[in-house]
């Protein structure tokens, strides 16, 4: 696996599982929608604008959502995966109709079968022409004329939805289901409705998507057990089918539309994009082909072709196809976000920052955009502005989850754990049990109990807050090797035992950097640092190593951060070469911070300044992890202020054994002394926590040793 699979990586760098941009296409007339972009649709805006797409309801207009581009296929992978999340383009071109013989090139002269009236045929024509209000108001004089005509209402319906007015659709589908329940039609138009209601930012209606998909795949069987050859509804069906996860079936379904209408052009561009994602390239090259020579000018062909291409790192040919897909539509916003991935995988991020403005003017939602805008910054260091990218894109699609996850990275790069912790917060109501946000949430609170005080962490409830829903993500993804390490790594720091062996051995990066992290929680440096020497390793392009390195410096560790760093500027490009320096410098002054922080923290100890002293003792602990006299000098300042309280106590053991642990070669007399002195902090504070909180005299007798401690038994005894 590639560093880019790995689930602490940064946004920009997608997953397998992340859609490319899960926008709609026609064959025909694409328009880009995303799924889950979860946003409010102005509706102020011209129709084809504001709905972002011409309802695919129409045969060659029947939706597809483009599916991100598996990693495994590339074979430029490493580039290949930088760019994934480009959405589906648009196309100028005339709207294909459902139901009717297919003529030259894929086009279908009729949309409803057997005979019509002159008033139907007319409004019909319409329709095809893609001059939606006008078929509307004809259908709607077929109508006056004859109120029981089912395929005039079912026609109406069809031009509302088009407009985007589905809830006006969706009355007529039902009345002309009242008027002739036999109209398959009007089913397929109830199960597009409710799929595209989806796209609402209504989270009510988002908590209900299953619901809400299952109602959609019932109204297409219903129309498929009225008509069994309507290929209409199977194209529907595979694309409900896609967005519950379900890709064989989703694909059969597309298969079946195909066998019933080989000139279903949408078919083959639809099945194209589900062999994208199940990393079938050549089925889909094949496919993309296929719907061009069905049509030449079908701009959402053109497109998937340049994502194929785009999967195998052949950027010319990618480029070529992208180009003409542009040229048939120059208002599609995510056929310029591929080219701007194309410009930026040449090294021309100049170009490719041009091209994101463009599909930015294009479609202000354009999810992707923002987040390529942002990674663009990230690289140069201006995390700052890498954040407002995002917030950008957030005011305009405020339930998106990966914009949402993308601020929590950002934010906790810029050490502001309480936003992190937030935005995490934010993915997890929209997608609950969402592994990666648990992982990155626990992340967050783990470095935030580093920075402020590990025993404040565990007094309040952010502790059982994050073992609960690391649990309940285990629950739902018992393979998940991550999520098991980021629970031990959270029980580590609790003081709990916790065996790492027990857990499994890591077989991929993601899974090194989780175990990496979780033996830092145990102070288990030299596992930690031989893990993350295997991920720095496996690294084949400057992106993957230094998002290693970000990782490592976020984390900090340091040593790994450095070696990263110094990694990712032996590739001969100048901006590799800028990035590590950057890093290198930051790493300096990471450990020159630490070591300033330290000197002052000994010097307020010194003057007995003792809680000015743990603040800078904890800051130089923080800033520099394997900075040895940071743990000892904090430990044992805690314990001679807070010996009665059980946090300080938790908090002072724990770092006495980080001091034993980055201290191999002390004295084993010496190493067992401060052994037990984290023992008996840990036995303090259970003492503590059971309601035996230590007497004053006890900080008395204390710094007299065990003797003392019987003096002050027997002084009790007398007392009493």
């Amino acid at each position: 696996m590639n560093i880019e699979d790995i689930a602490l990586r940064k946004t920009h760098l997608q997953p397998v599982d992340r859609l490319l941009a899960e926008t709609h296409h026609n064959l025909d007339s694409h328009c880009d929608s995303n799924w889950r972009r979860n946003r409010e649709v102005n509706r102020n805006l011209n129709a084809g604008l504001r709905f972002g797409l011409t309802l695919a309801l129409l045969a060659s207009s029947l939706s597809v959502s483009a599916l991100n581009l598996p990693a495994a296929q590339a074979k430029n992978a490493a580039a290949a995966k930088n760019v994934a999340g480009a959405g589906v383009a648009q196309s100028s071109a005339r709207a294909l109709p459902l139901g009717s013989k297919v003529a030259v090139h894929g086009f279908r002269d009729r949309l409803f079968k057997g005979k019509l009236s002159a008033d139907v045929t007319a409004a019909e024509k319409l329709l095809l022409s893609g001059k939606y209000p006008e078929a509307q108001d004809a259908f709607r004089q077929a109508i006056n004329k004859n109120s029981k005509d089912a395929t005039a209402i079912t026609g109406m319906g069809l031009a509302l939805a088009l407009q985007f007015k589905l809830d006006a659709a969706d009355e007529k589908f039902t009345q002309a289901l009242k008027v002739n329940p036999k109209t398959p039609l009007a089913y397929v138009g109830q199960g597009m409705v409710k799929l595209y209601r989806l796209q609402t930012s209504n989270m009510t209606v988002l908590q209900q998507r299953q619901a809400a998909l299952n109602s959609a795949e019932a109204s297409c069987r219903t129309a498929l057990r009225l008509d069994p050859n309507a290929a209409e509804a199977y194209i529907v069906l595979g694309q409900i089918q896609k967005e519950q996860g379900r890709l064989p079936e989703a694909k059969a379904s597309l298969s079946k539309a195909i066998t019933l209408d080989p000139q279903y052009g949408t078919a083959f561009v639809q099945r194209g994009l589900i062999e994208l994602k199940t990393g079938e390239t050549a089925a889909a090259l094949t496919d993309f082909s296929d719907a061009i020579a069905l049509k030449s000018s079908n701009a959402g062909a053109h497109y998937g072709l340049g994502l194929a291409y785009l999967a195998q790192g052949q950027l010319d040919d990618a480029q070529k196809s992208l180009n003409t897909s542009i040229s048939l539509n120059r208002n599609s916003a995510p056929a310029h976000i591929a080219m701007g991935d194309v410009y930026r995988l040449q090294g021309n991020r100049v170009a490719a920052v041009n091209e994101y403005q463009k599909a930015i003017s294009i479609k202000a939602e354009s999810e992707d955009a923002y987040l390529r805008m942002s990674d663009i910054r990230e690289g140069r260091g201006d995390l700052e502005l890498a954040l407002a990218d995002v917030r950008s894109g957030l005011a305009l699609s405020p339930n998106n989850v990966d914009l949402h996850r993308r601020a929590a990275e950002v934010s906790l790069r810029l050490e502001k754990t309480d936003d992190a912790l937030k935005e995490y917060s934010i993915v997890l109501q929209i997608s609950p049990g969402d592994a990666k946000a648990v992982k990155g949430m626990t992340r967050a609170l783990v470095i935030k109990a580093q920075k402020d005080a590990d025993g404040a962490f565990f007094l309040n409830n952010n502790y059982e807050s994050a073992e609960g829903l690391i649990k309940q993500a285990i629950a739902m993804n018992p393979n998940d090797m991550e999520l098991r390490l980021a629970d031990a790594k959270l029980r580590a720091m609790s003081g709990k035992p916790v065996d790492l062996s027990t857990i499994g051995t890591p077989t991929n990066d993601a899974e090194r950097i989780a175990y990496a992290e979780a033996a830092l929680a145990q102070f288990k440096y030299q596992e930690a640092t031989q893990a993350m020497q295997t991920v720095i390793s496996n690294c084949t392009s400057a992106e993957q190593v230094f998002s290693v390195a970000d990782m490592a410096l976020m984390i900090r560790d340091l040593d790994s951060a450095e070696a990263a760093y110094k990694r990712g500027g032996t590739f001969d490009n100048e901006d590799a070469l800028a990035r590590s320096r950057r890093g290198l410098a930051q790493v300096d002054q990471a450990r020159d911070k630490a070591r300033q922080e330290m000197t002052m923290a000994k010097d307020l100890a010194s003057k007995k300044q003792y809680p000015s002293a743990i603040d800078k003792y904890r800051n130089a602990a923080y800033l520099n992890p394997r900075q040895a006299e940071a743990h000892l000098g904090l430990a044992e300042t805690l314990e001679k202020l807070w010996k009665n309280k059980a946090p300080a106590m938790r908090e002072a053991a724990l770092h006495y054994r980080a001091y034993v642990s980055l201290m191999p070669n002390m004295p084993e007399k010496q190493a067992e002394k401060i052994a037990k002195k984290a023992d008996k902090c840990d036995e303090i504070a259970y003492k503590i926590e059971q309601g035996k909180p230590p007497s004053k005299l006890s900080a008395v007798f204390a710094p007299f040793g065990t003797f003392a401690t019987k003096v002050e038994s027997g002084f009790k005894d007398l007392v009493k």
